[in-house]
């Protein structure tokens, strides 16, 4: 992997008879996650997917016809509708390459992640004006929340579009069954497959992720790149030192032990706020269960150094910090040089503002782990699709590895199913 993990400052947290115990347990969860013999196997299918190259191919292939098919409308907005792993996925990705104040076309936009109807009724509104193209990613199409925004959304699109409305939406469900693939062939909807062997907070590097990504104009063969070159070498090493996903998970699951039972994942860079809300998904479903588990959180610096940085740095023990720290950034601009210190700001003037950031950054993990708060850190050469690809593709291989070590499955969610049967029951389903 080009993107590196540096463990420096939780050596006082961490010995290396600390690896050296926990390595046959990750090694041991390595051999269930890798063979697909562990629990849930029958959801490993997003291990291997990025390497099949000629499952890949096709799709990449049926993505880009689809996505100059679309083109012929000329969209300036793509509108996702899904929850949980059937949108966090693509807003992490578009979020993270997307500047600050810019207009890019088409736009992403999203519903069906919550059931607001403040938010849904000003969506609607705001559809009125633009020229959209429809993307709706349900694996049964029943699940309530992407289900109420389908049928206003396919209401609305049918009353602006007419007989073209079925031209505009895009369906990504089963290949086979559920609702959502019914309702497709008989309206005569595009469909996409969601593999029934790839659960949702793992389906990033599907179609789910890549076509509405695609849609929008990213490279999605370089994100499927990054997470084929990081499949290829995650699959071949089996050693904490050599497999940065197993270095990860051991971390993870030393400090739990430790009673470190939250994770931060930080960063200094506001555009990756939402990769992490993906990451906290991926984790805290995953390894949530059976009263186990490391709770995800996430903080944006320099903001929240001036809020939960407090609490961070004096508050109670129970923490660690896996930072998101970038290397190259696209744009960069210098503090003006005035001559002058009447904002006392002369000690800085020239200098980038990058700079300031970087020695924020490093300050900041020096003073958390001088506070007690074991620190790593994730080097990201840059934000590309090829390196956030990569960086998905690690994450979740690493989720597998710390479930498995935790002895819960990583693949379903019982806990999720509780809120759905009261809620039903109130509704009166």
């Amino acid at each position: 992997m080009k993107t590196k993990i540096d463990f420096t400052l939780i050596e006082n947290f961490i010995s290396e008879k600390d690896f050296n115990n926990i390595e046959p347990e990750i090694k041991k969860s390595w051999e269930l996650l890798t063979t697909k013999t562990g629990a849930g196997s029958d959801f490993t299918g997003w291990i291997d997917f990025p390497s099949k190259e000629k499952n890949s191919e096709l799709l990449l292939k049926k993505i880009e016809a689809t996505c100059e098919k679309v083109k012929n409308f000329n969209p300036d907005t793509i509108l996702v509708i899904g929850i949980g792993g059937s949108y966090l996925g693509t807003r992490a990705i578009y979020d993270a390459l997307t500047p600050a104040f810019c207009t890019r076309t088409p736009e992403i936009i999203f519903a069906g992640h919550q059931i607001d109807g403040h938010y849904h009724a000003n969506l609607l509104n705001y559809l009125e004006k633009r020229n959209t193209v429809v993307v709706v990613i349900s694996k049964s199409g029943t699940t309530t929340e992407p289900a109420i925004a389908f049928r206003l959304i396919r209401t609305f699109m049918e009353k602006k579009y007419g007989n073209e409305s079925s031209q505009r939406i895009i369906v990504v469900t089963d290949k086979n069954k559920g609702a959502l693939k019914s309702l497709a062939n008989t309206k005569g909807y595009e469909t996409f497959e969601i593999p029934s062997d790839i659960g949702g907070r793992f389906s990033v590097l599907t179609a789910v992720g890549l076509l509405p990504l695609g849609l929008c104009g990213f490279s999605i063969r370089e994100i499927i790149n990054g997470a084929a070159e990081c499949e290829k070498e995650l699959l071949s090493k089996n050693s904490i030192q050599d497999n940065i996903a197993m270095r990860y998970a051991a971390i993870r699951q030393i400090l739990y032990r430790l009673g470190k039972t939250t994770e931060i994942q930080s960063s200094f860079y506001p555009q990756l706020a939402t990769f992490s809300e993906w990451w906290k998904q991926l984790f805290g479903e995953s390894e949530g269960k059976n009263q186990k588990g490391i709770f995800p959180a996430s903080v944006v610096f320099s903001t929240d150094l001036h809020s939960l940085g407090q609490y961070i740095q004096d508050g109670t023990r129970n923490i660690f910090e896996s930072f998101l720290s970038v290397n190259k950034i696209p744009k960069d601009v210098n503090i003006p040089v005035l001559n002058s210190n009447d904002d006392e700001l002369l000690y800085l003037e020239g200098k980038s503002m990058s700079y300031v950031n970087n020695i924020a950054e490093k300050a900041t993990q020096i003073a958390h782990a001088q506070g007690g708060v074991p620190v790593i850190s994730f080097d990201i050469p840059e934000l590309s699709e090829y390196y956030l690809g990569e960086l998905m593709y690690m994450f979740e291989f690493s989720c597998a590895l710390s479930a498995y070590t935790m002895g819960v499955n990583p693949f379903d969610q019982p806990g999720v199913e509780a809120y759905k049967s009261k809620m039903f029951e109130m509704l009166g389903k």
